[in-house]
C-alpha cells in the first residue's frame, strides 16, 4: 500500500469515527444558528409559533419551521395540534429537550464570560504579520 492509499484510508476511517462520534453529532445539532435560540424560548414554556417567531425576530418562517422540525424529528421538541378553528398548533420541550437545557445555559454563561476574551485573541492573531 502506498502513503497516499493509506492516508485515504485513514483519512475514510476518521471520517467514520467522527460521523459516528455523539458529541460531534449533538454539536450538529446546538450549533444551528438557530436551534439554541429556539430551546432557549420553549425552556420558558410552551409556546405557538407566532410566538416563538416573534420571540426571534431575525429568523425566516421558512427557517423556523425548518428548524423546529429538525429539533422535532430529533426528540427534543414536541408538537402538538388542537383540532379547532383555526387549528392551533403548539410546540414544546420534550424531557429530552428538557434535560439539554442545562447544557444550555452553561454554554451562554460560559460565553458571555469569555466571548471578550475570544475576541481579543482574534484581534491579537489578526494584527500578527503571517509567518511571526
Amino acid at each position: 500500500m502506498t502513503a497516499a492509499e493509506r492516508r485515504e484510508e485513514e483519512k475514510a476511517a476518521f471520517g467514520a469515527y467522527v460521523d459516528g462520534c455523539p458529541t460531534h453529532q449533538l454539536m450538529g445539532i446546538i450549533g444551528n444558528k438557530w436551534s439554541m435560540l429556539v430551546l432557549t424560548d420553549l425552556a420558558q414554556g410552551a409556546r405557538r409559533y407566532a410566538e416563538v417567531s416573534r420571540a426571534l425576530p431575525g429568523v425566516s418562517a421558512k427557517m423556523l419551521t425548518q428548524t423546529l422540525r429538525s429539533l422535532e424529528r430529533d426528540g427534543l421538541v414536541a408538537r402538538s395540534v388542537t383540532p379547532s378553528v383555526p387549528v392551533q398548533v403548539e410546540y414544546t420541550l420534550t424531557l429530552l429537550g428538557e434535560r439539554i437545557v442545562p447544557l444550555l445555559d452553561s454554554i451562554k454563561e460560559w460565553a458571555g464570560r469569555h466571548i471578550e476574551e475570544i475576541h481579543a485573541a482574534r484581534e491579537r492573531y489578526d494584527g500578527t504579520p503571517a509567518g511571526v
